[in-house]
């Protein structure tokens, strides 16, 4: 993809923020429309029920326009990490999904998730999660995972993923290169993992390979250090992890998220500035600043200012705009306008069903294990 993009515009297109509160700020709106920013990601604080979460897409929409339609991103895995609450669907746990291993199943509950997310306007879930909670004493990945073995998690969220997609939702697999081995919350610290290379491509890896071969929109990065990967580096800001190993080793093709760069993993130890330039060096294609508009304002700057001193840098930041932008327009965000058929989708029949359906299963799931 050919763009002709100012600077300013080319790597305003690299980030993704946050702001307070369930109507757009007009500072983040103008942001959107002259291009500084690429989309945003919502929590609970903006999203209070469904006409106000469809209303606050659409102003996003509009901002942005046509030519340049916004990421509006959202965690909405299930089980703890959900982010609309009823009358959305409300999955359980990925943890017990996968403990069901009913794939056509866990499509359906994708394509329910997809359909409500769609019709307020969300065009990016941050899920599924494809780290393997192989470390009981993870304070932050836990039952989040679908299961405690790469095989497992990467059935289980192929499927997901696949379901997502199939509905219209940009899927978004995390946290690269797999953040279920550690003992630390990189929300409050930077993890470590000391494994080998061997151990990696036993446990780690397969999820990733997988959903990479099946197409996955995007993925996020992990705020940690593999020592055996690149000693001393948080995944994020590694370009042997994020262009070495992911795109010339794994082979994946869609766009790739940083995990959220105010996480004290990454803020405790850089500056925004620094984390930012280095992030999109190492081969992110959109940074996730999920709160301080501030913050994104001096991120924003300081990609400006190397591109335009640094030929090669501003070449891989129109690489990373062109991945961004390719998706984008894929799936632009469309809100559905009417309450009333926004009722009809949220919480609505497909919804109902799929739970029906999986209590059923966790119910049989349960009578086969007593007898």
């Amino acid at each position: 993809m050919q763009l002709d993009l100012e600077t300013e515009v080319l790597c305003g297109q690299l980030i993704v923020g946050g702001f307070d509160g369930a109507e757009p700020p007009a500072r983040y709106l103008r942001a959107l429309a002259e291009g500084r920013r690429g989309g945003a990601i919502l929590f609970r604080r903006n999203v209070p029920d469904m006409v106000a979460t469809a209303r606050l897409c659409e102003a996003l929409a509009a901002a942005a326009g046509p030519d340049r339609p916004p990421f509006i991103g959202i965690d909405q895995e299930g089980g703890r990490v959900t982010r609309l609450r009823a009358p959305f669907l409300t999955l359980p746990p990925m943890r017990s999904l996968g403990e069901l291993m009913d794939l056509p199943l866990l499509r359906r509950a994708a394509r329910a998730v997809a359909s409500e997310l769609g019709a307020v306007g969300v065009n990016l879930n941050f899920a599924p999660v494809l780290d393997v909670d192989s470390n009981p004493a993870n304070p932050i990945i836990g039952d989040r995972a679908f299961g405690r073995d790469p095989g497992t998690v990467t059935r289980a969220a192929v499927a997901f993923l696949e379901g997502l997609q199939e509905e219209g939702v940009l899927a978004c697999g995390k946290h690269f290169p797999g953040h279920g081995d550690t003992a630390l919350d990189s929300h409050l610290a930077l993890p470590t993992i000391a494994h080998g290379r061997d151990r990696l491509d036993e446990i780690e890896l397969p999820p990733f390979r997988a959903a990479s071969r099946a197409g996955v929109a995007s993925l996020m990065t992990a705020h940690i250090v593999v020592e055996a990967l690149d000693p001393g580096v948080p995944a994020t800001l590694s370009r042997t992890i994020c262009t070495d190993l992911l795109r010339d080793e794994i082979g994946f093709e869609g766009v790739l998220f940083s995990d959220d760069l105010e996480m004290a993993a990454i803020a405790a130890h850089y500056p925004v500035e620094e984390a930012a330039t280095a992030a999109i060096w190492a081969g992110c294609d959109a940074l996730l600043i999920c709160k301080d508009e501030d913050l994104q304002d001096r991120a924003h700057e300081a990609l400006v200012r190397r591109a335009e001193r640094d030929p090669r840098f501003r070449d891989r930041c129109a690489e990373a705009a062109a991945r961004c932008l390719r998706q984008r327009r894929l799936r632009p965000p469309r809100p559905v306008a009417s309450p009333e058929a926004l009722a009809g989708i949220v919480g609505g029949p497909a919804s109902r069903a799929v739970l029906e359906d999986i209590e059923r299963a966790h119910a049989a799931l349960a009578a086969g294990a007593a007898t």
